[in-house]
């Protein structure tokens, strides 16, 4: 579980830049404002939010040894260098060993490390490290696909941009015909014969 979000001091911050760029914190349209981004922020960084470890505690025994692709996993983030949003999705692949986790779990691995201050290259890297550490697959793929507001509304304003990260561990990384597989599924394309 995730520590408590401090609401009180984010909103002595935000009257503290409401001041700072010229507002008046007391006006009517900004009285609220400090406890609204409070409570917004206790539920962007997971307040109470499970340890992705304990999402992937239970296990089940499985003679399965193909590929799991969970796709299109919505995610929202903060970028920790703007505190502005990222958001896109993220797909998941294992190859499992014996062993499968439900399903959900690996969103649920994708939204606790989506809910911190992140970098999608750090994100993208924890989320298949994880799975690796814990479930001892013979391979982990991650792509993460996100839209980074830090860089469509503020400085080279390029809206309509997409950054896409992947990590690839073991039989992904080994093999470029699962690796070929595995993003000709997430992205559509089928794979050369």
């Amino acid at each position: 579980m995730r520590k408590k979000v401090d609401q009180a001091k984010i909103e002595r911050a935000v009257r503290m830049i409401l001041e700072a760029i010229g507002e008046d914190p007391r006006r009517e349209g900004l009285r609220d404002t400090p406890q609204r981004v409070a409570r917004m922020y206790a539920e962007i960084f997971g307040e109470g939010e499970q340890d992705p470890v304990q999402a992937l505690s239970r296990q089940f025994d499985e003679q399965h040894h193909e590929m799991v692709l969970v796709r299109d996993i919505p995610f929202f983030s903060m970028c920790e260098h703007h505190l502005m949003p990222f958001f896109g999705r993220a797909h998941v692949a294992y190859i499992p060993n014996g062993h499968v986790v439900g399903i959900s779990k690996l969103a649920r691995v994708v939204e606790a490390f989506a809910r911190r201050p992140q970098v999608q290259e750090r994100m993208t890297s924890q989320i298949a490290d994880l799975i690796e550490e814990q479930l001892k697959p013979d391979g982990v793929a991650v792509v993460c696909e996100a839209v980074h507001t830090c860089m469509t509304m503020r400085g080279v304003k390029k809206p309509g941009s997409t950054v896409i990260t992947s990590a690839m561990r073991g039989g992904f990384r080994k093999r470029i015909s699962t690796r070929t597989e595995v993003m000709a599924l997430i992205f559509g394309r089928h794979p050369a014969a």
